[in-house]
């Protein structure tokens, strides 16, 4: 009787406990709402723009950005959608005088950086001011920070200038010791994935085209830096080379800043600027908020048009199945794709692909449904930070394939990798196995023992016939012979920059152009922009997954910067499954 008790008040305790946590939730939301509405922007106000959040596709669906709860305030970031928004918002507000470009702890991908490194030029055009601080200046920030009309470090900050680097964990001696062989099964001379599970440093191919795509990126990094700073490009390459910026006061006598000055200095400057009394207090609005602000229409862009422009965001690795806001399910990219095809308001349709790629079968299954929607209207590739291997695969039947100059893009080629554990249970372990089977291949793929020749063989040609496959949707999409395809093929990463000259690329531009070729091609002059797939709110994941997102938010916050690495390890798991389509490794530029 006493257990029954008890289950009973714990029964009633977690009860109250849940009707406290949907209480606040609800406050929440109406919180949430309430101060969405009622953003109004003072005259002589600074749009402050500050990264420390890493930068998506498009901005969380989330009510509760203000309630830091079980860490469901973790999506209180803004994509790049509302981001390029903002800025283009700012250029015409009146009550926006210029832009503050706060010190910032993550700098956002290389094309991403492009994109609004692109909008801060255009805002440029308005006349108004533009101002840089921070107390470290990454190469990253500094690229964007590059475009201000003044640059200022911290008298003792930190200003890094040293060029460009990638490196790559290579995990075989791990494996080694573990008693645990990594059985690689690929085409492409350039298809690297694999390379950390079996070798011990890079190929001499990979180490070519890693040389290779780093230095155009490099190049692109110099040019757009000696363009704004009116710096020669060789004389910034020599800056780097011989690390000539040790201390701010460098930066300054190179000019690539414009004064050594402390916040609040620059603070005072900014009221200067603005128009405010230096009595005063800055007046400043966040990117988070700003969002909020209605604006009058611009260019095309008409919300009470029936023509409809539907852009498709297809963000992260390629699996099966629905997928989330993070990666690339073929289920509910196929249906996006579908539903904008037969939606007669929508006129044309821009796919936004930003992924280094993942399942071949998934990315056919995504490929499949633009050759559909390409049949029956125009569809525009817009690629972002990635769109390689896999992410190439769901581009390359569109009418035209947009790219910024450092996308990375390519690596057409196809990897399956499976682990071979024999010795790993034996002898580390103690454990053996034995078993019967019907058939002579009935255990093919068993982990506990390794591929035998013949079974090489067929694995081989399930990934050649795969890669075949791949080089002729490329051939057919981009006009081109399947032997050229294979030539620039191979698993070989490109940059947008050298994808422009080998085909697979058609121009170079933002995703902005993208919407605006896609209305010139469906001969549409006016038109609603119209976002697909439908957003997963923070509800989503409250009512289905909140275990999960619990679990996730709790991982990120022990590892922190290491995150990145848990993810890594998860994705080997990923790729011993099926077939894989992606970039070679995790590309991080340094």
């Amino acid at each position: 009787m006493k257990q029954f008790f008890k289950f009973v008040l714990a029964s009633i305790v977690a009860l109250i406990i849940m009707g406290v946590i949907f209480v606040i939730v609800i406050f929440a939301i109406i919180a949430s709402s309430e101060s969405t509405s009622s953003v109004v922007i003072d005259q002589n106000t600074v749009l402050q723009i500050q990264f420390n959040k890493p930068i998506a596709e498009r901005t969380p669906e989330n009510p509760f950005k203000s309630v830091p709860f079980l860490g469901l305030d973790q999506d209180n970031n803004i994509g790049l959608n509302d981001i390029l928004a903002s800025i283009k918002k700012a250029k015409t507000d009146s009550n926006i005088k210029g832009i503050f470009l706060d010190e910032s702890d993550i700098t956002p991908g290389e094309a991403t950086s492009e994109e609004i490194r692109n909008a801060l030029l255009d805002f440029k055009k308005s006349g108004k001011f533009i101002v840089a601080y921070s107390e470290i200046y990454t190469q990253g920030f500094y690229y964007l920070a590059s475009v201000a009309d003044k640059i200022y470090v911290n008298p003792k900050g930190i200003f890094l200038f040293h060029g460009f680097s990638s490196q790559i964990t290579f995990l075989k001696g791990a494996l080694d010791k573990l008693g645990i062989e990594a059985q690689i099964i690929k085409v492409g001379t350039y298809k690297s994935a694999v390379e950390p599970y079996f070798l011990t440093k890079m190929s001499d191919a990979n180490r070519l085209q890693v040389n290779s795509y780093l230095g155009s990126l490099y190049g692109h990094f110099l040019t757009e830096i000696s363009a704004s700073r009116k710096i020669n490009k060789d004389t910034l390459f020599n800056y780097a080379n011989e690390l000539r910026i040790r201390f701010p006061e460098d930066a300054l006598k190179y000019k690539l800043v414009d004064g050594l000055k402390y916040k609040d200095e620059v603070l005072d400057e900014l009221k200067d600027l603005s128009g405010i009394d230096n009595k005063d207090d800055l007046r400043t609005v966040s990117l988070i908020d700003y969002k909020n602000v209605e604006s009058e229409k611009t260019d095309d862009a008409d919300k009470d048009s029936k023509n409809r422009i539907a852009i498709v965001y297809a963000s992260g690795e390629i699996t099966g199945g629905e997928g989330d806001d993070n990666t690339i399910g073929s289920e509910r990219i196929s249906k996006a794709l579908r539903t904008a095809r037969l939606d007669n308001k929508v006129k044309a349709v821009v796919l936004r692909v930003n992924s280094p790629g993942g399942s071949s079968l998934a990315s056919d299954v995504i490929w499949r449904e633009v050759m559909l929607t390409k049949k029956a209207k125009p569809i525009i590739v817009s690629m972002g930070d990635y769109a390689a291997s896999g992410g190439y695969y769901i581009s390359c039947a569109a009418d035209s394939i947009i790219a910024e100059p450092n996308t990375l893009t390519g690596s057409i080629g196809i990897f399956a990798v499976l682990p071979n554990m024999q010795k790993f249970f034996n002898d580390k372990l103690g454990v053996t196995f034995d078993g019967v089977k019907t058939g002579k291949y009935a255990d093919l793929g068993d982990i506990s023992r390794p591929l035998t020749p013949e079974e090489r063989a067929i694995l081989q040609t399930e990934v050649d016939h795969g890669y075949d496959d791949f080089t002729k949707a490329v051939a057919t999409g981009r006009h081109k012979t399947q032997a050229y395809i294979n030539s620039i093929g191979q698993g070989r990463v490109w940059t947008g920059e050298q994808a422009i000259q080998n085909g697979l690329v058609d121009r170079l531009g933002t995703i902005h152009d993208a919407v605006k070729m896609a209305a010139k091609m469906a001969k549409v002059k006016n038109y609603k922009l119209e976002s697909y797939p439908e957003q997963k709110s923070i509800l989503n994941k409250f009512g289905l997954d909140m275990s999960a997102q619990m679990k996730m938010h709790f991982v990120k916050s022990e590892l922190g910067e290491n995150y990145k690495y848990y993810e890594q390890i998860k994705g080997v798991t990923q790729m011993m499954r099926t077939p894989q389509a992606r970039l070679p490794y995790n590309i991080e530029i340094n």
